[in-house]
């Protein structure tokens, strides 16, 4: 092992003599054990002079960590929010330990930052060092967590005892409760707007929403939401449901509720999606209606299937659509952020022999809780460690939250669907390649849709980073009106008006779009508020003339089946 000489100033030097530092070996054994490991991960090195700098560094914020824990440590206030309660300050033992924390935590991820080699390992590196950081958090363990304890020794054990509970109730039901899942009920307080459903296949439902206003827009709107979750995180409760604010707005509205996949389906592809889904989903909204064109609307891989069908239609000689809306939407998979760590070829590979086409069964399930575990593992301080510490250290019940309820409702995808859409976009990003790939017998080009086309992005999107979502913009070519929205993939979504939150840009030239996402946002203008308005107003140019509301929903041939939200939406994963 290494040994670092500090220079001292004769100052630091009595004060050490008269507080003993902390053994040098402890901290020495942290930066140089870490950065040995790192320098021998996938050919990544940590250049000697960085790492040297890091180890001085570490040593240095080490000793002065000790010295205030011994002459003053009531000044010890660690700065996070995992330790802003009382206790962790009041307590020197545990000030200190959470202190010392946040040091290790730093130079780990300045370690890890510094790596240099391939740039996909070393953001492999840089993730799990963060995943690892997050984990060993000393509020994670009720040994460690001064707040635990004290509400135990407050509560007679009850919080402990609630704690088990809970992590007992989460084990039986196969996630984690990120909210209190008792309050809700699909159909009941969250997925209430009165609607029916008026098609039925394998595949989906096809639910119509019965208007609020006395007429409505000749051309209806398809909402195409993701099959990776249910569809009613666009319509939790009425004051922040997009499907029944569009419907406030004089739309006759659509929307598709995808199946749960079970076994039945394990052998579903892509073109089954695009065929059989949202092809399907369009021509039965144009025969209820009779409009020869529709308004659409797709959101996250809801957008990725919708553009994707629509591409195949008009490689047909069939042009359905008078509007594309796409919300936070990959059609180019230029970046795709995090997610980018997880999908290589050998890991699509892996997919494509154990749930692909290519496995021995010829198909198989991507289960939902793995999906959402991988997602929550992405912000895992805020939708993991955050719930271990409430539900079950302290045994606090989480607060009723509909976006949370609606996270933890997951969904099976079909593996060859699912590995079609890993191979064909994560990684090799064909869709956004001309006749680069082949669906439903037609090769896929991006750049015949014509439409109008409304892109929105959210600024601090993990998932689809806003500046992938922009990138839609050098696909299309027609008429493009880009917004991009503040907060993240869903948050940023689910913004009604009369809450009055958050703020959204526009550009600030009109029809302009540059290459870059960078170069947009240069002259965009911020207004405050939510974006959905803006949308409202550029939906209603393209929706045409007003007509009488139908007294009835469905038509002859497509009559009401059951009302709204309908049977799949409450199939469990």
């Amino acid at each position: 092992m290494a040994v670092i000489q500090r220079s001292r100033s004769k100052k630091s030097t009595n004060a050490s003599a008269a507080n003993p530092p902390p053994p040098l070996e402890s901290t020495q054994i942290l930066t140089d054990s870490v950065g040995t490991s790192l320098q021998s991960i996938a050919g990544l090195t940590v250049p000697w002079d960085q790492m040297s700098r890091i180890q001085q560094e570490y040593v240095d914020q080490a000793t002065t960590l000790w010295n205030q824990a011994l002459e003053q440590p009531g000044q010890l206030k660690p700065d996070d929010r995992r330790f802003a309660a009382p206790e962790w300050s009041s307590t020197p033992a545990s000030a200190f330990m959470a202190s010392m924390y946040l040091l290790n935590a730093r130079t780990l991820q300045r370690l890890a930052d510094s790596l240099s080699g391939d740039e996909k390992a070393r953001d492999r590196v840089r993730f799990a060092v963060q995943q690892w950081v997050d984990a060993a958090a000393p509020s994670n363990f009720l040994a460690l967590n001064p707040e635990a304890q004290k509400k135990a020794i407050e509560s007679k054990g009850e919080s402990i005892t609630q704690g088990l509970q809970m992590l007992l109730s989460d084990i039986r039901q196969g996630h984690m409760s990120q909210t209190d899942e008792s309050v809700f009920e699909v159909g009941r307080n969250v997925a209430t707007s009165e609607g029916s459903v008026v098609f039925e296949n394998e595949y989906l439902q096809l639910i119509e929403y019965k208007p609020l206003t006395d007429k409505v827009h000749a051309l209806p709107l398809l909402i195409v939401p993701p099959c990776i979750n249910k569809f009613y995180i666009l319509d939790l409760q009425p004051d922040n449901s997009l499907v029944r604010f569009a419907v406030s707005q004089g739309h006759r509205v659509f929307v598709v509720s995808w199946v749960n996949a079970d076994e039945d389906l394990a052998q579903s592809t892509w073109d089954d999606y695009i065929e059989k889904g949202t092809i399907e989903a369009i021509n039965v909204v144009r025969e209820i209606t009779g409009a020869e064109k529709i308004n659409t609307l797709g959101f996250c891989v809801g957008g990725t299937l919708l553009a994707t069908a629509l591409a195949v239609m008009d490689a047909r000689g069939d042009k359905p659509a008078a509007s594309m809306t796409l919300l936070t939407t990959f059609l180019d998979f230029i970046n795709t952020g995090t997610l980018d760590l997880f999908v290589d070829e050998a890991m699509v590979q892996m997919r494509e022999t154990s749930i692909g086409e290519r496995s021995p069964q010829g198909g198989g399930l991507m289960r939902g809780g793995e999906l959402a575990a991988t997602f929550s593992f992405l912000r895992a301080n805020d939708l993991v460690w955050n719930y271990v510490v409430g539900n079950y250290l302290k045994g606090e019940k989480p607060p009723a939250f509909d976006l949370l309820y609606w996270n933890g409702d997951s969904t099976n995808l079909p593996g060859p669907m699912y590995c079609w859409y890993l191979r064909n976009t994560y990684l090799e990003n064909k869709l956004a390649q001309p006749n680069a790939v082949t669906v439903c017998g037609q090769p896929v080009d991006l750049r015949r849709l014509d439409m109008p086309t409304f892109v929105y992005g959210s600024r601090e999107d993990h998932i689809v980073p806003w500046d992938s979502a922009y990138a839609s913009t050098q696909l299309t070519q027609g008429p493009i009106t880009f917004v991009l929205g503040a907060s993240g993939h869903i948050a940023g979504v689910i913004n009604p008006p009369q809450k009055n939150k958050r703020s959204y840009w526009t550009s600030g030239k009109p029809g302009t779009f540059p290459p870059t996402a960078k170069e947009w946002m240069a002259t965009a203008q911020e207004h405050p508020g939510s974006w959905w308005t803006t949308w409202a107003e550029w939906l209603g140019k393209h929706a045409g003339k007003q007509i009488a509301a139908p007294k009835q929903l469905g038509s002859k041939k497509h009559r009401p089946i059951e009302p709204a939200p309908g049977r799949y939406v409450l199939r469990k994963a």
